[in-house]
């Protein structure tokens, strides 16, 4: 029986460290990993794809918890079911799953259950960044990319453009987009 383990980071500013730490001292001696949001489509996955397709039968997969694997009930119930048909264990470090000690049909209940939880969780982040951000803009905070120009440089691109200049010779003069120029003059002249 080889012992292999899969780790997911939704984000850069999460560290995978513990993780691999805590799958070396399960006994992982092969760790798979994937720095992408849980709600991202499932072949998305390279690293998960690696793994389930070097595990064998009676082979072990760990993974920190089954959220891992996906937050869709759905999801987790079909590659869960997946690795069970093909005789692969599936234990997570939470404790909560451990489909050695289990029969099917309890490992597909268990399943059921934590998909279904996942599902909500991810449910209601959305709804919460969503309620943050709407928030955010009554209050008059702006989102996406910060201006790279300054309102000398704005006055410049307004100069040469009252000239006769175009968006294109003006965009060569200083070393900007023609599109961003462009944005530019047409966000002045609204003003």
């Amino acid at each position: 029986m080889a012992v292999f383990g899969y780790w997911r980071c939704s984000t850069n500013m999460q560290d995978q460290e513990l993780l691999v730490i805590a799958l070396k001292e399960a006994g992982c001696r092969t760790i798979y990993g994937d720095k992408i949001t849980g709600a991202s489509d499932y072949g998305d996955r390279p690293e998960l794809a690696k793994c389930l397709e070097e595990l064998q039968f009676n082979d072990l997969l760990v993974l920190e918890d089954l959220t891992r694997l996906g937050r869709s009930m759905v999801t987790m119930l079909i590659e869960v079911n997946k690795l069970i048909e093909r005789g692969i264990f599936i234990k997570t470090l939470d404790g909560r799953l451990d489909t050695s000690l289990m029969s099917d049909e309890i490992v597909r209940l268990i399943v059921g259950v934590m998909g279904y939880t996942a599902e909500c969780e991810l449910k209601s982040i959305k709804t919460r960044a969503s309620e943050g951000r709407a928030a955010a803009k009554s209050r008059g905070v702006k989102f996406g990319r910060k201006r790279s120009f300054d309102k000398y440089q704005i006055a410049e691109i307004m100069d040469k453009r009252n000239q006769g200049q175009g968006y294109g010779t003006i965009a060569k003069a200083l070393g900007m987009k023609r599109s961003t120029v462009q944005k530019i003059v047409e966000r002045e002249v609204a003003a």
